[in-house]
């Protein structure tokens, strides 16, 4: 499966803006964008303002990389969007809420949707009783999302949880945190997502 490889912190100076791509680390001094708050490359420093496209095009970046998904992926979530009956641009991020990595993001068992994304993948969580592995997994509400038993007594998982027992939770989710459970118990709505992003620029790109 592609992924991108490069350090991630050249992606939030690109975009010049944080996107919370490492963690703890992001609020701490060591963060690169508050070393080099500009674009990298040798002709970071000198970008002239952006066009209506490049904003365009920025945002749909932006969207991508606080999501950790690649191009192909990220095209396929907007044509469902297009099929659902509400504002497109709002449909994708709600598509976009509902991976199973950026639930488990969300419920505070990672620092990260990218630390997130490789638990998954190691098979720490299931969905329903039933372990699952594809961190683009759509949860569907209802659905009861669980660190498995073998994993809740991991130092890894326990400091984790311990790092992150003040997450904010949104309100589409509940999170029994003694039961090690989150339940989808909504659809996010735009309101409950917390990303600087203009998702009708995103539907303004793709329209053309």
């Amino acid at each position: 499966m592609a992924r991108y490889t490069d350090a991630v912190c050249k992606l939030c100076r690109r975009e010049g803006k944080k996107l919370f791509l490492k963690g703890a680390r992001c609020y701490t001094g060591k963060c690169a964008l508050e070393r080099r708050a500009y674009a990298p490359g040798q002709h970071g420093q000198g970008r002239k303002k952006a066009s209506e496209y490049g904003m365009q095009l920025r945002a749909k970046q932006q969207t991508k990389r606080y999501y950790g998904v690649l191009e192909s992926q990220f095209a396929k979530y907007y044509e469902m969007a297009t099929k659902k009956p509400g504002k497109t641009g709002e449909e994708l991020l709600s598509i976009l809420e509902t991976r199973l990595d950026n639930v488990v993001y969300r419920c505070g068992w990672a620092s990260s949707r990218a630390e997130a994304r490789q638990l998954v993948v190691h098979g720490h969580f299931a969905v329903n009783g039933k372990r699952v592995d594809i961190p683009s997994y759509l949860t569907k509400t209802g659905e009861v999302v669980s660190i498995v038993e073998k994993s809740r007594s991991l130092d890894k998982i326990k400091a984790v949880i311990e790092e992150n027992s003040a997450h904010p939770i949104p309100k589409w989710l509940e999170v029994n945190r003694d039961a090690f459970e989150g339940k989808i118990v909504a659809a996010p709505v735009r309101e409950d997502v917390d990303l600087d992003v203009d998702e009708t620029l995103i539907v303004e790109l793709y329209s053309k």
